[in-house]
């Protein structure tokens, strides 16, 4: 766990999302924590442009050499872009899950969407806690 990245200027979903707010949008990816459970990623299933979100729906799935994992939403909003990249290349999420390897952008819906999101320290006592 001490070698996991949790960047503080993003902010964290308890399942293992981060958000980055851009404006009135929020580029989405897993975390480092994530990923290295994960391990070995081999495919990331993106969400349609202009499908509607409501806070933890499944927007996609990430499947690696050790499991099949759903990927929630972590506001609600519509996604406005995806990250085809990882069609063709889904192991940039293992190398750099908060730079190149980000899953979608969602545009936000209402004011409170980023209510159910938790800042760093708050992450990384969710995982100390799960390590437990």
């Amino acid at each position: 766990m001490s070698s996991t990245q949790i960047p503080k200027e993003l902010l964290y979903s308890r399942e293992d999302e981060w958000a980055r707010v851009e404006d009135h949008r929020v580029v989405v990816g897993i975390t480092d924590y994530a990923q290295d459970q994960l391990g070995d990623i081999v495919f990331v299933e993106l969400p349609e442009i202009g499908k509607p979100l409501e806070i933890r729906d499944v927007l996609g799935a990430i499947e690696s050499v050790k499991a099949v994992s759903d990927l929630y939403a972590p506001v609600a909003g519509t996604i406005v872009e995806v990250n085809r990249q990882l069609e063709d290349k889904p192991e940039i999420v293992n190398e750099d899950c908060y730079g190149d390897g980000w899953m979608c952008v969602i545009e936000i819906a209402g004011d409170d969407a980023l209510a159910d999101l938790i800042d760093a320290a708050a992450y990384a006592q969710h995982c100390a806690d799960r390590a437990d």
